[in-house]
């Protein structure tokens, strides 16, 4: 029995791709080991998003050819796709595969005879179908993320995505539906609808929208609880309230997109709302969902970005009380048009700026759950380490609980004790 390894860089959509990949394998009799153990065939999953997440493509192609010299390392994913090249001359890489053609990859694997680099990438640009992947299951996971739609349109300045992953391709509802009730029946609870813009979800196939295929999958029996990905501001519509809080298994969790609480900067990234858009929208979502959290991605140091405009972005995040902000300094893409943008931040400013906006977050966090202390709610249990048992709260704080019984993936009514962490609190079972 051939040996197989996979490592996932990046984000959700990569973690699903990567599942199904595993279980394309797994049906032709391969069997799944670490990847830092021996394995005949070694699978970089890469991502692009930053410089960093390429350096790190790079150096998980040699330490797969470092662990064995003879084996088949392939590179997939959006580095891959986006610079073929590239990848296809780092020392130790046998093939690169990009983000088409998941679906085969089995049998582009099986068809490498060795010798040169095998450059299996395909233009994507004008890709219009969903590529049909699928998991059924997912070992030592309580919470399942499907994956329903690919691609995006919207050309964000600093962003290489609509570059990697192509336009937007909606999966058919009857598939997303048919993989939810298989993840049902083997015993997942909490279902993540993902995408790499999971807001256009229907876009391309003109008689759905992200609303409904969330409808459909709160009919599933079995799922308790679902959750989606990023959107941004301008999907909270009232409408979209008014559906939506009809649905008590969706999550008071919003991942509400900003990258900047500055105007000008949000002009300067082709982002497609205003600040006071965002907070319209956190008003809804707060109307309809007193105990939502809402957290969000910010952009510090993007070119141009004057100390007026950082601070007019943190104050902005401040008032908006977002409760917990996930700070990214702004790293130059080549292809993007911010990357050929003048006024550069230098290094140590962005750094400077970055620090200021973590320090923030980690204030708002604690505020946000100090809410909540001595409070009773219910807790989904993930994992268990060292007679700790973590889960998570429908609006999404980290919870801790002692149990010598095995509570994993088990929904429990919790008394929320104490803040510990930056962003877990101790609870205990009632």
């Amino acid at each position: 029995m051939k040996k197989i390894a996979f490592i996932t860089l990046g984000c959700k959509v990569n973690m699903y791709d990567t599942e199904a990949m595993m279980e394309l394998f797994v049906e032709k009799g391969y069997k799944i080991v670490e990847f830092d153990d021996y394995a005949d065939i070694y699978i970089i999953n890469t991502c692009t998003v930053t410089n960093f997440g390429d350096k790190k493509s790079r150096q998980m192609i040699r330490r797969a050819r470092r662990r064995n010299p003879n084996a088949i390392v392939a590179a997939s994913g959006c580095y891959a796709q986006v610079a073929p090249e590239k990848v296809a001359d780092i020392e130790g890489i046998n093939i690169v595969i990009g983000t088409k053609d998941r679906s085969k990859v089995v049998e582009i694997i099986e068809s490498y005879k060795g010798g040169s680099v095998l450059n299996a990438v395909t233009d994507i640009k004008g890709e219009r179908e969903f590529e049909p992947l699928k998991i059924s299951r997912l070992k030592g996971r309580t919470r399942a993320y499907i994956k329903i739609q690919e691609g995006c349109n919207r050309y964000c300045t600093y962003c290489i995505i609509p570059y990697a992953r192509g336009p937007v391709r909606s999966r058919k509802p009857e598939d997303v539906i048919s993989e939810v009730k298989t993840l049902a029946k083997n015993g997942f609870k909490e279902i993540v609808l993902t995408g790499i813009h999971v807001a256009s979800y229907g876009l391309d196939l003109g008689n759905i929208t992200l609303c409904d295929i969330i409808e459909k999958v709160h009919d599933v029996p079995g799922i308790e609880r679902i959750r989606f990905s990023s959107v941004e501001p301008t999907v909270i519509t009232d409408e979209f309230i008014e559906r939506i809080i009809k649905l008590p298994k969706v999550c008071q969790h919003y991942h509400l997109s900003l990258q900047s609480g500055c105007d000008r900067t949000l002009k300067a990234m082709n982002r497609r709302y205003s600040s006071e858009e965002y907070r319209n929208a956190c008003d809804k979502l707060r109307k309809a969902f007193p105990d939502v959290a809402i957290t969000t991605d910010i952009i510090v140091g993007f070119p141009n970005e004057s100390e007026e405009d950082f601070k007019e972005s943190y104050d902005f995040a401040k008032s908006v009380k977002l409760s917990k902000i996930h700070v990214f300094p702004y790293s130059p893409k080549a292809g993007t048009p911010a990357a050929d943008m003048k006024g550069q931040i230098p290094p140590d400013v962005k750094n400077k700026r970055s620090e200021e906006m973590i320090a923030l977050s980690n204030s708002l966090n604690r505020e946000f759950m100090a809410r909540y202390t001595g409070g009773e709610t219910e807790v989904l249990f993930e994992r268990e380490e060292k007679g700790y048992y973590e889960g998570h709260t429908s609006n999404y704080i980290k919870v801790l609980v002692k149990s010598d019984e095995n509570l994993t993936n088990r929904i429990l009514r919790v008394k929320l004790k104490e803040i510990v962490t930056e962003e877990t609190m101790m609870g205990e079972l009632i």
